[in-house]
Order: structure tokens, then sequence, then C-alpha cells
């Protein structure tokens, strides 16, 4: 419970600086959170709605069976996410 109010009260916050986030990357479990049923799928579509670019890890939705649960953002593989990392000036760890 405390790791919803947490992950909800931070989004919400980083919604509201500048700048935004060009990208959400959701890895391991993180890829809940962009499935039917999220306290936070709200916010990460809205994110989606202001073109930041929200991508889950294909293998761990895969791994949890929740695939085509996916709502916020588009499936990705790791290629894409190192390849993205990489080229990040910043990079925020949640």
């Amino acid at each position: 419970e405390l790791g919803k109010i947490l992950m909800g009260s931070f989004l919400r916050t980083l919604e509201q600086l500048e700048p935004q986030p060009k990208k959400i990357i959701l890895l391991n479990s993180g890829v809940k959170l962009a499935c039917e049923g999220s306290a936070v799928l709200e916010d990460l579509q809205e994110f989606s709605a202001k073109g930041v670019e929200i991508l889950s890890c294909g293998t761990c939705l895969d791994y949890f069976g929740i695939k085509r649960k996916l709502t916020a953002g588009k499936i990705s593989n790791m290629y894409e996410i190192l390849n993205s990392l990489m080229e990040a000036r910043k990079i925020m760890n949640i």
C-alpha cells in the first residue's frame, strides 16, 4: 500500500516539474504500473498524452503474463531500452 501511495505521489509531482522527462522506462514488476488496474495508470497516460514515451519491457510483461493488459505506452525490448539509457543525459532510478 505504501508503495502505491509513494509512486502516485512521485508521478503527480514529476508531472508538475520542468523539464518533463522524455521517457519513462518500466522494468521488472514496474511494468505492472502501465497495465489495467494500476493505481497510477491515469498518471502514466497523462505523461503519454504530453509526449513522454512510456516503454515497458516486453520480456517482463511476458513473464508476468500481462502483455495484453498494457494500457499506457508501448512494449519495448532490451535493445531500445539500453539505447535510450545510453543516449540519456540524466537518468533517475526508482
